[in-house]
């Protein structure tokens, strides 16, 4: 594994040929788009402009995303729209549990924009939201993907108490980007955040994007304080810039990169670790619940 055959940071890169996006089918795009239009809500899978949109999509699977989609941090990774967000929707839980149970989902996944301007982050909703997905569809496994909560303890426990069978908070980088990549999160609150949810007894799940100016061993740091926090679930994939607003790619990994730190995060002891070009954090998310 080499950190060399690195790409300018000053230009919009070309991708490579396996970076090549199948685009969502039409029957099973308008399929959920229509309820999503119907009820306004939205997506990350559309705010974020995720690379697996068509396989999930095909599936009749998403990633919701809650509290609106304007988020109050300008992370400079990020393709979700910034600014100030407007009031949240108290009926919100009510509309993403009919949307799931007339989808049909057997598992989903939950995610949300950043609140800073709200008093508890959100977590209400979150918990509320749960909740009501849960006494809609009883049997579905659901997996929260939470913002830092600038650190509540209360907020994130608020979250816990509505019991996801996974609850996931990406790290998203090496700790020396982290200020520069991230910045207003913290490299040791998220931390903070990971072990909470081990620490509660619920399984606890995270994420690194690669591509943004790391080296191999801190990529391994990164991986070693995940692991420390008691998560053993971690996601690695290919970071690719949204817009030509965002931070450029410093380097394309190769499919054989990826898969040599799947095969390192094993010997280090992660239960699952889900390493590719296009992984995100929602991959085979269902896998992770299933325990195989």
């Amino acid at each position: 594994m080499s950190d060399s055959n690195t790409n300018s940071p000053n230009q919009f890169q070309k991708k490579p040929d396996w970076l090549h996006i199948k685009l969502p089918s039409t029957n099973e795009y308008s399929f959920i788009k229509e309820y999503l239009s119907h009820f306004e809500l939205h997506t990350i899978c559309e705010s974020g402009k995720c690379p697996n949109i068509a396989e999930c999509w095909a599936a009749k699977t998403a990633t919701f995303m809650i509290l609106g989609n304007i988020c109050t941090r300008n992370c400079r990774f990020c393709g979700v729209k910034k600014g100030s967000p407007v009031s949240t929707d108290i009926d919100e839980p009510k509309k993403i549990a009919e949307v799931i149970s007339k989808i049909g989902l057997k598992h989903c996944v939950l995610t949300s924009v950043t609140r800073d301007d709200l008093k508890d982050g959100g977590a209400k909703i979150w918990h509320d939201t749960i909740i009501a997905i849960r006494e809609k569809t009883p049997a579905i496994t659901i997996e929260a993907l939470i913002p830092d909560f600038n650190g509540d303890i209360d907020a994130m426990k608020k979250v816990i108490e509505s019991k996801p069978d996974i609850i996931s908070h990406n790290l998203e980088t090496v700790r020396r980007l982290t200020k520069e990549i991230r910045i207003k999160a913290q490299y040791d609150l998220s931390l903070l955040v990971i072990k909470t949810i081990a620490n509660a007894g619920v399984k606890a799940k995270s994420g690194i994007m690669l591509g943004l100016g790391e080296t191999n061993e801190e990529v391994l740091e990164t991986m070693d304080d995940i692991l420390k926090q008691n998560c053993k679930i971690i996601t690695i994939g290919q970071y690719l810039q949204p817009s030509r607003n965002n931070i450029p790619v410093v380097k394309y990994y190769s499919p054989e990169e990826f898969k040599e730190f799947e095969e390192i995060g094993i010997k280090k002891g992660f239960d699952f670790v889900e390493s590719g070009p296009l992984v995100r954090s929602s991959f085979h998310a269902e896998k992770h619940v299933a325990g195989h």
